[in-house]
């Protein structure tokens, strides 16, 4: 019986989900997903100015304590983290790989639960979403089986 691998390759507007199925077998691409707020400017994902707080200092702007950015970041991790679960909820692998930058990698590391974060046998912090399926194969052959 084949071991279903998924590898995950991602940055924060962009991901695509391939699985390989065993030896000789390659990388199928599976699903393309597409956040493109994460591509937005700050300034383009803020419809409001700063809100106001009154104090007994006087009154202030408050500052988002997260860019807007950095925002639609993390909820694209978050979506990416439960398309991972759902497929290990489902047995539709054995075992994950992330590819993703430094920065996207820490955040859905952050998003994984600790049951399909132990499914992840290799972690690369490079952003290969848009290399294509034989250079992502190329770069991974040491921990896939191809």
């Amino acid at each position: 019986m084949a071991q279903t691998t998924w590898i995950l390759v991602a940055n924060a507007s962009r991901a695509k989900l391939f699985a390989n199925e065993g030896p000789n077998r390659g990388l199928a691409l599976m699903k393309e997903i597409h956040h493109p707020e994460s591509r937005q400017k700050n300034a383009e994902l803020v419809t409001d100015r700063p809100g106001s707080m009154a104090g007994t200092a006087g009154r202030g702007a408050m500052a988002p304590h997260m860019q807007p950015k950095e925002h639609e970041a993390r909820v694209f991790a978050q979506e990416l983290a439960r398309e991972l679960t759902h497929g290990r909820n489902s047995n539709a692998y054995k075992r994950a790989i992330l590819v993703a930058p430094p920065s996207m990698m820490g955040l859905l590391n952050d998003s994984l639960d600790s049951v399909t974060s132990n499914l992840v046998t290799d972690r690369f912090e490079k952003d290969y979403t848009m290399a294509t399926e034989k250079q992502i194969a190329t770069q991974l052959e040491g921990c896939i089986y191809l």
